[in-house]
């Protein structure tokens, strides 16, 4: 990797995610890769935790604006849909800034087996500790939070609601 591909790289490492703000789209896993054009412009590759995930468009414009902040002149954003991005590609560092700001940190994603997907219309229970006082007692308050990609619990014993990052 060159110099200016290296630090094309911080650049865009440090963009933070519009939903999950304690992340950046590196520690969330959304950005693949960041290599530098013949003719001197910036190709970003990102994944996005679902394909219909409605913050694509602002994950692409916080890039664009902040490599084009950082002197680079042609920036192009480009989506990979394949593989498809998983909650395992949250790295250890992200997985550490979500706790550390009251997020219930996703398990290991469900794996599976090429093919049709099964659909099932409620999901499977999960048993989580409340990121609040560690307490096993809490309950699903909504299967959708302010976005997708998070439920809605409340604990029982402190009584704190709390968003858990969902396993895909």
């Amino acid at each position: 990797m060159s110099t200016k591909e290296f630090r094309a790289r911080v650049v865009a490492a440090s963009v933070t995610d519009p939903e999950l703000p304690p992340l950046t789209l590196d520690d969330l896993g959304v950005l693949r890769d960041v290599t530098i054009a013949a003719d001197g412009g910036v190709l970003v590759t990102i994944t996005p935790t679902y394909s219909g995930c409605p913050a694509m468009a602002t994950m692409r414009a916080d890039l664009e604006h902040k490599l084009l902040d950082h002197g680079y002149h042609r920036v192009q954003i480009r989506t990979r849909l394949t593989p498809a991005w998983s909650s395992d590609w949250i790295s250890p560092e992200g997985r550490r800034k979500l706790s550390a700001a009251g997020y219930s940190v996703p398990g290991p994603a469900p794996q599976r087996t090429p093919g049709p997907v099964p659909l099932t219309l409620t999901p499977k229970p999960r048993h989580l500790n409340c990121p609040q006082c560690g307490s096993p007692n809490t309950v699903l308050h909504s299967e959708f939070g302010a976005t997708l990609c998070k439920a809605q619990y409340r604990c029982t014993d402190c009584l704190e609601p709390f968003d858990h990052v969902k396993e895909i």
